[in-house]
């Protein structure tokens, strides 16, 4: 249920099949968006003086991104792309010795891994092996590589890809299973899994270092598992539980030696809840990595715990700091854990000290991501409501920050955007809550705007000051809208308590929050127009959508409905991670049916009233598309003003490039149908 959908936009312009900004200065649009080049996965080099990094163009023709890599040195200069091969270039890892970059690329047909020496030439092909790669990184000592690859657990590399070609001839299509999950987030599950291979940098064998584990290992990307420092071995996150995965988040921290001489120790089997993002220390004796306490709950807090190694005992760093952090990095000198935590509507920067574990500030403003040492300076990436993210570097007390890269700086002059500021209110039980109000581009004081309200999905999320992809307010601000969003009770970045004041009360609290909070922002704001205001929201903001339907049928003018569930008892039977719901409505359906019967859209259907806008993707397993047709279904038999947007190739997010632009056509059009006269409707591309 977690995360809202991803939902990209188109550029204006085609240049070489790229979509590029108009020139001429002009209000956003969700065109806007798709000109935007996107950085991620900056890594420093060895010696801190360069950062290699992926920077991602959306093709028109080709109706999706391709990605290149980058090289700047820290203080900005020397700014070079380093591949322009139309196959996807991604995940650098810099050799220790700073001679080389290691990297993931398709351009051999499939996922492989390559290697190009900076001194000069070609990339080199270092693997050619029968699966895509994935979660590349190399061992300290530089010996040995390590990447991720889906096998069927009990079988090597070639045994998997033969097993794949007589699946795809069978004549039949049936598939069995024996327990859950059977798909999950958007693939039905054909038994496979992730398992963490080691080879050696030269050439040589690549060794699946967890044979026989029918689990992910590692669960996620390259923070998902680190080399022990003297490369003989790794730490990997993984979900070893069985027939348990679909209702477990007991995920553990393994280790294994790369050699194979012995099966996988498990490190935390006395925490039943999840640990993850395993990071040594740079002298190597102490392991870092984040725990949750509370098993069966995904957004309880983590703690820094650390470890020393390899057999010391495991202690709390962060146990009284009342922010759930997220991936953590060491200093150089090994004093200091940076990281990036929800923080009052920003994702802040933060340093931990990491022998009090006292938590500093280092940058609040904005949303930071991905910090690293450089020298004597820290790297990040830094966006907010107005600017996508550029790399950033700042001093180790937070301060000096300054712009590494503009590579948007061009596309962003030429947009006329909204201004934001941050409020507060008194929500549910006179509890302060906060929220934005993003003002129209081309405000101007004496006129009146229509309103689009803005509800966050998770629901343990946040509407944060960070440049989004996919519920961009600027979209919204750009096409004549003031933009109101409330981070209601069970947002991240207010405290633990604040978060889990949710669970139970799906349409309680939050509920009372956005009620609130919308009044709290008309008062504020005059100049908004309280008789012209719709609601949209997806995930958890589509539930909402559909509660305030049938619980608050007078307030709008019209509402968007995007992967949502009308049935909150139905939805648990058709989920695929059932932890989700088992712990926010406190129990599964026959257990306590009052958890997903008291704050249940689906038996408020009689009171809807609302013109409603419903749009669902087919291969959306954590909200299936039942869900959207059974809203829009409603609406029809009630004779409602309705209308359905469906896509079968989305998931929860929509993630291809025409795909969006339909989807901000359609919403767009939608608010302006109800929300704007005849004849004042936005330019988005048409």
């Amino acid at each position: 249920m977690r995360g809202v959908f991803f939902a990209l936009a188109l550029g204006a312009v085609l240049f070489l099949g790229f979509a590029e900004a108009s020139a001429a200065p002009h209000a956003f649009s969700v065109m806007d968006m798709m000109a935007m080049k996107r950085i991620s996965d900056p890594n420093v080099s060895p010696d801190g003086r360069r950062i290699v990094f992926v920077q991602s163009e959306v093709d028109l023709d080709a109706n999706k991104s391709r990605t290149d890599l980058w090289l700047v040195d820290v203080d900005g200069q020397n700014l070079r792309r380093l591949t322009t091969n139309i196959a996807g270039d991604f995940n650098p890892r810099w050799s220790p010795d700073g001679q080389h970059i290691w990297f993931l690329s398709t351009r051999s047909g499939s996922s492989q891994v390559w290697r190009l020496a900076l001194a000069g030439g070609e990339p080199q092909q270092m693997t050619d092996l029968p699966l895509d790669l994935s979660g590349l990184s190399i061992s300290p000592d530089g010996r040995y590589l390590a990447f991720t690859a889906e096998v069927f657990p009990d079988s090597s590399m070639a045994a998997t890809k033969r097993m794949l070609d007589a699946e795809e001839a069978r004549k039949s299509s049936g598939r069995v299973y024996d327990r859950l999950f059977i798909r999950h987030w958007d693939t039905w599950e054909d038994g496979r899994r992730a398992h963490l291979f080691v080879m050696p940098a030269d050439g040589g064998e690549a060794k699946d270092l967890v044979p026989g584990m029918d689990a992910d290992a590692p669960a996620g990307g390259t923070d998902e598992y680190t080399f022990t420092p003297d490369s003989r071995g790794v730490v990997i996150s993984a979900r070893n539980v069985g027939r348990e995965e679909a209702w477990s988040t007991d995920f553990d921290l393994y280790y294994v030696p790369i050699d194979g001489s012995a099966p996988p120790r498990d490190l935390t089997e006395a925490n039943e809840a999840w640990d993850t993002n395993p990071v040594f220390s740079p002298d190597g004796k102490t392991l870092a990595y984040l725990a949750m306490a509370r098993p069966g709950y995904e957004s309880d807090r983590y703690v820094i715990m650390l470890r020393g190694w390899p057999n010391g005992e495991a202690r709390p760093l962060t146990p009284n700091w009342d922010r759930s952090p997220g991936s953590i990095v060491w200093s150089r000198d090994g004093r200091t854990i940076y990281t990036t935590a929800n923080n009052i509507g920003n994702t802040a920067l933060f340093a931990v000290d990491a022998r009090s574990g006292q938590a500093k500030v280092l940058q609040g403003k904005g949303s930071f991501t991905s910090p690293s040492p450089a020298g004597n300076r820290i790297v990040c990436g830094m966006s907010n409501f107005k600017s996508p993210l550029e790399l950033y570097s700042l001093r180790p007390d937070g301060g000096d920050l300054r712009p590494i890269t503009r590579v948007n700086a061009e596309t962003v002059a030429n947009i006329r955007m909204g201004d934001y500021e941050q409020f507060s209110f008194k929500g549910w039980n006179d509890e302060t809550v906060y929220g934005y109000i993003v003002k129209p581009v081309d405000f101007d004081s004496l006129r009146t705007y229509p309103v689009a309200l803005l509800i966050h999905g998770g629901p343990q999320g946040s509407w944060d000051n960070s440049f989004h992809y996919r519920w961009n307010a600027q979209a919204y601000a750009g096409a004549g809208y003031a933009v109101v969003t409330v981070d209601f009770h069970g947002s991240t970045g207010y405290g633990q308590a604040f978060t889990d004041a949710i669970r139970g009360d799906w349409g309680g609290k939050p509920f009372v929050d956005v009620q609130k909070g919308l009044e709290a922002a008309l008062v504020r704001s005059p100049w908004m127009d309280g008789a012209r205001v719709g609601a949209l929201g997806a995930s958890y903001g589509a539930y909402m959508i559909n509660w305030i339907a049938g619980n608050w049928p007078d307030r709008f003018k019209c509402l968007v409905s995007h992967d949502g569930n009308l049935d909150e008892r139905m939805a648990y039977y058709d989920t695929d991670e059932l932890w989700f719901p088992e712990w926010d409505h406190m129990g599964k359906p026959w257990e306590n049916p009052k958890g997903y019967e008291e704050h249940n859209p689906v038996n408020f259907v009689q009171n809807w009233k609302t013109p409603m806008l419903v749009i669902h993707g087919a291969l959306d397993f954590r909200v299936p598309y039942p869900q959207g047709i059974g809203t829009f279904t409603a609406l029809q038999r009630l004779g409602i003003a309705s209308r359905f947007l469906y896509f079968p190739d989305e998931n929860h997010w929509v993630l291809k490039p025409q795909n969006s632009v339909l989807w901000h056509q359609t919403v767009i059009g939608w608010l302006d149908q109800w929300l704007k006269p005849a004849g004042e409707t936005a330019d988005i591309g048409k």
